[in-house]
């Protein structure tokens, strides 16, 4: 037996007949009027045998094997390198911008948050735990992404992006070590989406070569590994489809979320020019919107060695100043840094958008981004398949 996340459905007939509003089953029922999806994740340890009939009930949407995750883990800066401004602020256009997200519900599914931080006073913050490592960020991650995202000034530094956010959701989704499983993500991902979060950022991803490695080590022949681990990887992907795919169902009956997904780091254009890795789960499931990184430079911004290729946008993401657990800042690298900036981004539309008569919906806020990414700002070497359509802009 093997364990499973199972995607259900509820608002589905099961394959018994039509679900009533008590719960049971009605056999030869009429067909109950259109409703949003009622997405629930679940996990259980079946055989293959179980899988297969699983996959028939019309109630369950995806079927897909735990598999392991890691954060993007960013690259340390050197303290005398560090920045003393947090200059991605300006690059995005936020310090220009009359909109602050004000209004606007944010989730961080990340390592956590350090809540009594300077950064957040003000800002209510609903944490779930689905790591079971318990609240609290003791590995620094999620509250350097959070500061990012809607952080207050810092001893008169400004790290926010959208500073006027009054509620984020704060999923903890990886543990202390940064590690975790796609069941933790895919139960946070349905715990924000059911609160009520307009943007969900996710600077995480799955561990596809660690997966393999494991099994080796464990004594798995390598091919056998790499088999189970793609399977896993193929079905995580369509598991993450379908909470996309029910996630924009829901925006006939409510405005959804804009999710927001770093591409990862494991490119290294410092070593070969072609040494390039494509985003993977999540940032490359279909309707997230996948970020590369940015570094300031003479002739226009430069796209990061480590970014991985084929985001879709791209923003500042090298020598990135943001909080850090216990109190203060300090600077890190990663496509996990450049995510975050897109997630502010993103509730700066949402603001923007709710004050005009057009009805202020995910799909709206995320062909702001699309639209308002700018590709004249780029130095003539950097490649479009890896800065995407362009720089995030703010409103």
């Amino acid at each position: 037996m093997r364990s499973y996340v199972v995607l259900r459905d509820l608002a589905q007939p099961s394959r018994h007949g039509f679900r009533g509003g008590n719960g049971f089953e009605a056999r030869g029922a009429s067909p109950a009027p259109p409703a949003p999806p009622r997405p629930q994740v679940d996990t259980a340890a079946l055989t293959p045998n179980e899988v297969r009939k699983l996959a028939r009930d019309p109630e369950v949407q995806a079927v897909a094997p735990v598999i392991p995750t890691q954060l993007i883990r960013p690259l340390q800066v050197d303290a005398a390198a560090a920045a003393q401004q947090a200059w991605g602020i300006a690059a995005v256009g936020a310090a220009e911008s009359r909109y602050s997200g004000s209004g606007v519900v944010v989730a961080v599914l990340d390592t956590g948050i350090d809540k009594a931080h300077a950064a957040f006073a003000g800002v209510t913050l609903v944490e779930r735990d689905f790591s079971g490592a318990g609240h609290g960020d003791r590995q620094g991650h999620g509250t350097h992404c959070a500061g990012t995202i809607f952080g207050r000034d810092v001893s008169g530094t400004r790290i926010g992006i959208a500073r006027g956010v009054q509620k984020a959701l704060i999923g903890k989704v990886l543990g202390d070590d940064g590690g975790g499983d796609s069941r933790m993500i895919f139960q946070g991902l349905q715990w924000a989406l059911e609160e009520g979060a307009d943007v969900i950022s996710l600077s995480l991803g799955f561990d596809f070569p660690g997966a393999v490695r494991r099994m080796v080590e464990q004594g798995w022949p390598a091919d056998l590994a790499t088999s189970v681990a793609l399977e896993g990887y193929r079905g995580n992907l369509r598991m993450f489809d379908a909470i996309m795919g029910m996630a924009r169902a829901r925006m006939a009956f409510n405005a959804g979320a804009v999710i927001v997904a770093a591409a990862g780091n494991e490119s290294r254009r410092d070593q070969n020019a072609a040494y390039e890795i494509a985003v993977s789960i999540p940032a490359a499931a279909e309707g997230v919107v996948s970020v590369g990184a940015l570094a300031e430079g003479h002739g226009g911004y430069g796209v990061a060695a480590f970014s991985n290729t084929l985001p879709q946008v791209s923003a500042p993401g090298v020598n990135i100043l943001s909080a850090t657990p216990g109190g203060g800042v300090r600077a890190l690298s990663g496509t996990s840094m450049a995510c975050p900036h897109v997630a502010g981004v993103a509730a700066l539309w949402w603001e923007a958008l709710r004050a005009t008569p057009v009805p202020a919906t995910a799909t709206a806020v995320g062909a702001k981004l699309l639209a308002s990414a700018r590709a004249g700002v780029f130095a003539q070497n950097v490649d479009v398949a890896d800065r995407g359509l362009g720089l995030i802009t703010a409103p």
